[in-house]
């Protein structure tokens, strides 16, 4: 009997749109370094309507958002201001402090914004929790695209296929976006303990059975991790090495202390975070509880 572990995805909503959320989950609370996984999309907004993630602010992690479709502008409070497009990543990270807000830019405002795409998180290790925030964006043309028995593979982080990709990373990870062809086979990358896979669109066959659309499939340490289609597919692959130690989860913070949680709510709650320049007048409160 397969030991791996099938996750159904939860809507969230998030105002003029919605997200289905693999990770964190009761089942299963991280995969490798990555403790949060939302794909969001495909949606189309009416004409003057856009997509506003007001600014919020996060800790002790790295953002990695990933288009398939539409466009996103980030600004952050060190200054950033970056439309990301499809194929291209844009990975911020944390540390110590950082605000952020997503919206849809003016162009896309004005016809109706659309945006089909994945944010995870990706938790630092305790050494790296509190370094200097940054942001880094990367061309799809800088990411590796790999091609083999059927399977279209973009490397977006970390190291597979014989591809790495220039973003910075401080623990062994890998993030790959794969179309697979109708009758493709496809191992996940090994050496790497933990290891998973999300489908986009279409499903794969393993061991574990069927795999639909909207489900990640986590696959059994040091078992042989493979899918298969019979029909095209579009997959999201994660994973990495286990983090040093339990991390916390509450709103945008991650952490491995929970008094640094508590110290990030009272800085939210009293305005101690930076600001976002261009974007100072709105901000998402500090939820109740």
């Amino acid at each position: 009997m397969s030991g791996d572990l099938v996750l159904s995805t939860r809507a969230r909503d998030l105002g003029s749109f919605s997200v289905r959320r693999a990770l964190p989950s009761t089942e299963r609370r991280m995969v490798g370094p990555f403790i949060f996984f939302d794909h969001f999309g495909p949606f189309t907004l009416p004409p003057g309507q856009g997509m506003d993630v007001r600014p919020h602010p996060h800790i002790n992690l790295a953002t990695v958002t990933y288009l398939f479709d539409g466009e996103i502008v980030h600004k952050d409070s060190l200054g950033f201001e970056q439309p990301i497009r499809p194929g291209e990543l844009n990975w911020m990270t944390a540390g110590r402090g950082i605000v952020h807000s997503e919206r849809s830019g003016a162009e896309a405002r004005k016809n109706g914004a659309r945006a089909h795409g994945i944010q995870s998180w990706v938790a630092l290790p305790k050494a790296h929790e509190e370094v200097a925030p940054s942001f880094h964006h990367h061309d799809g043309a800088a990411l590796p695209l790999v091609e083999r028995g059927g399977a279209k593979l973009r490397v977006i982080a970390g190291a597979a296929y014989g591809g790495s990709s220039p973003a910075v990373v401080h623990s062994p990870l890998f993030y790959v976006e794969a179309v697979l062809a109708s009758g493709a086979e496809l191992a996940l990358p090994d050496g790497y303990a933990e290891r998973a896979a999300y489908v986009v669109e279409g499903a794969v066959r393993s061991r574990a059975g069927r795999i639909e659309e909207g489900s990640m499939l986590v696959f059994e340490e040091g078992s042989p991790a493979v899918v298969t289609t019979d029909a095209p597919c579009h997959l999201m692959l994660l994973g990495g090495a286990p983090l040093d130690g339990e991390r916390h989860v509450w709103w945008n913070f991650a952490s491995s202390s929970k008094e640094r949680i508590e110290k990030a709510k009272r800085d939210w709650k009293e305005g101690r975070f930076p600001k976002v320049p261009g974007d100072e007048q709105e901000f998402i409160p500090l939820p109740e509880g």
